[in-house]
This record gives structure tokens, sequence and C-alpha cells, in this order.
């Protein structure tokens, strides 16, 4: 399986900075020294030197003396600095800072506004140090970064809405961090954004209706306080996600019909949630779907063999749901090397299933899913006509 999760953009940066002169990748914690001639005063590299030196000021513990080499005016010589020459013509020739990746060393301080007068930015990389605060509203003023990765800190606070003004941000990732409250649903509607990974924080409150409009390729909610089911509103733009985590919520309700729009799916996983109902018929059209999780919910019904002649399938997991029944068909995945597990359920004469008691219906929930024919025909192309093919198009509702 192609794996969706390293959005590196280094043909992003490259785009900006045709002549960068040195940029290691982004799991790369010390840069390598560049020579460059002292900056004179006023100059665009004069204001990048303020810049190294007041974020440094903010560092309070410096532990494998990473800011040590932070002397002197020639900035491009810094480790973790990479330096290039600017995309637009400046007054005076200069190198500009395009890359701040200090990943992995684990400083402890906060972020001072003054990154913004690095206004050639194209990628920040903080990844695993020691962080805290909250982020700077002046971020949203650099017009080229491309990649924030301030994942394995100690941020804190609502969702920093500076991110949401950064016009040419194609790679967000706030993973393991303390962020809390709703997430914003100006956050979907980025049309720049590709890769958002949003787990291991305390998010709270819905998901946003606007997720499934999302143009990234690349979502990650995992390991948060979301409550609520999961949105609807997708199929109405042609989602081009491909990998989407959902896991370890406490989502409820229904798994909506409209899932069969986002036919370029590779990666779903609903697991270790409260979610009802029987699986929807939609899950037919995820042709290109790889590994499907849904284990650790209230699920029930016969697992549909529509589900297990899924071609492109590599890992099912059903386990510790109520499901009652299973098609040959399911039976027959092994055959075809896809992992399956369909341990604790409630289907009679497999191994590792219920105890009867909790298979009397109570235990898989108060809630039913059924299917209204809606006010157009769907089948599974997507937005705007076409969605589930030759089948209409449904609206999911949870019945008491």
């Amino acid at each position: 399986m192609q794996s969706t999760r390293s959005f590196f953009f280094l043909t992003s940066v490259l785009s900006l900075y045709p002549k960068i002169s040195a940029f290691m990748g982004i799991s790369v914690g010390v840069g390598i020294s560049i020579s460059g001639n002292p900056p004179p005063p006023d100059t665009t590299a004069n204001i990048e030197y303020i810049a190294l030196q007041s974020f440094k000021s903010s560092i309070c513990d410096d532990p494998k003396r990473i800011l040590s080499s932070w002397i002197g005016p020639n900035i491009c010589s810094y480790k973790g600095i990479f330096c290039s020459d600017p995309p637009e013509r400046l007054p005076s020739p200069s190198l500009v800072v395009a890359v701040l990746d200090l990943n992995g060393a684990n400083l402890v301080g906060t972020l001072t506004p003054d990154l913004s007068l690095l206004s050639h930015l194209s990628a920040l990389h903080l990844n695993s140090n020691r962080f805290s605060g909250s982020i700077p509203l002046s971020l949203s003023n650099l017009q080229y970064l491309s990649e924030l990765d301030l994942s394995n800190n100690l941020f804190s606070g609502p969702f920093p809405s500076s991110t949401l003004q950064i016009p040419n941000l194609i790679y967000l990732d706030l993973r393991f961090n303390s962020f809390s409250g709703q997430i914003p649903d100006e956050l979907f509607q980025n049309s720049n954004l590709d890769a958002i990974f949003l787990n291991d924080n305390q998010f709270q409150g819905e998901i946003p209706f606007t997720l499934w409009s999302s143009s990234a390729s690349a979502i990650t909610l995992a390991n948060n306080q979301l409550t609520g089911s999961i949105p609807v509103s997708f199929g109405y733009s042609g989602s081009g996600l491909k990998e989407i985590l959902l896991l370890n919520n406490s989502l409820s309700g229904c798994i909506p019909e409209e899932v069969g729009y986002a036919t370029g799916m590779q990666v779903l996983d609903l697991s270790f949630n409260s979610l009802t109902g029987h699986l929807p018929d939609s899950i037919s059209c995820l042709a290109g779907i790889e590994v499907l999780n849904i284990a650790h919910n209230k699920l029930s019904g016969e697992l549909p063999e529509i589900v297990c002649d899924l071609r492109s399938l590599m890992n099912l997991t059903v386990s510790y749901n109520f499901f009652s029944g299973v098609s040959n068909d399911c039976a027959r995945l092994w055959f075809r090397n896809v992992g399956f597990d369909l341990a604790g359920n409630c289907i009679p004469g497999r191994d590792l299933q219920r105890p009867a008691p909790e298979c009397d219906g109570s235990s898989a929930g108060s809630l039913s899913c059924f299917g209204l024919p809606g006010m157009r025909p769907a089948g599974c192309g997507g937005a705007g006509g076409g969605g589930m093919r030759g089948s209409p198009y449904f609206f999911r509702v949870s019945v008491p």
C-alpha cells in the first residue's frame, strides 16, 4: 500500500526557490553550513538576523546546543537554517532564509512573533521539541510558507487561527500537542491544504460539515474528544480524499450513505467510536479502498458481500461490533491474502464471538439506520449527479 502520510513537499519548495542552497528534507534536524557574506545594514538579511536572534532569545533550554552556532551575521551558516536565492528580485543581491528545520532538537521555549520577519520562509519544521504556549498570529504574514510542522510539542489553547490565514500552506501538522476546543469550519475550506494532521490533541465538539469539501488528500482527526455524528455533507464536491482517520473519538450515529462519494479513498479508519446501525451499501463504491477499519463500534446486521467484494482490499477489520452474519464472499477473503478480523461479533458458528447475552440486540445501541430516497439519482461518481450506480440518492436517518 502506498503511504499517504508522508507529505514532504520538496517540489513546492523548489518551485518557490529554484536555486535553494541546501535542503536535506523535513526529517533532518541539523542543517549544513552555507557560506555567505555578512549582511550590510538595512537589508533583508539583517531583518532575518533580528528574527533569528529573537527566536534564539525565546529558548530557555537547548540541551543539544543546536543554537550555539547562531552567532554572528552570517545566518546561512546557522545549524537548521537553509538559504536560497529569493523568489523575487530584491533591491540588493542576497540569500534569504527559505527553511528553518529544528526537528528533534528538544528545545524548550515559546514561538516569538518575530518569526514573521522571515518573510521568505517556505518551510517551518519544529517537530519533537518542547515548545509551549500559543501560535503567534503573525505567522499569517508568511506568504511563501507551504509546510508547517509543529507536531510533538506542548502547544495548547484553541485551534491556532493564524494557520487559517497562511495563503500558500499545503502541509499542516499539529499532531501530539494539547490544542483544545472546536475545529473551525474554515480549516476544510482552504483550497491549498493537501495534508491536515490534528490527531492526539484535545479537540472537542462535532466534526465540521465542511470536512468533506476539503481539497486535502489526507486528514487525521484521531485520538481527540470529538462527538456527534459523521457529517453527511460530502457528496456535493467530489472529495479527493485518499486517507481519513477518525478513530478513537466519541462519534455516534450512522455511517452516512454518502460515504460512497469519496471514491478515491484508500484508507478509512472509523474504529473505537460508538457508531451504530448497518453498513451503508455505498461502501461498494470505494473501489480503491485498501484499509477499512470499523472495529470497536456498535454496528449490527449482516456483513454484506459488497464490502468483501472490494477488489483493492488489503485489510478489513470489523471486530468487536454486533454483526450477526457474514456472507460467503467474506469467507473467501483469506484466500485473497486479505487481512480479515471479525472477532468479538455475534456470528453463529464462528470462533472468538461475543457471549450470547451480549447479542440480544440491546447492547448494539438504540439507534437503527435506514435510507430515504432523495430528490435526484445518485451513483458512485460523486457530486453533481451520479452517486451510487443504479441506486437512488439516500439520506441516512437515525431512529431511536
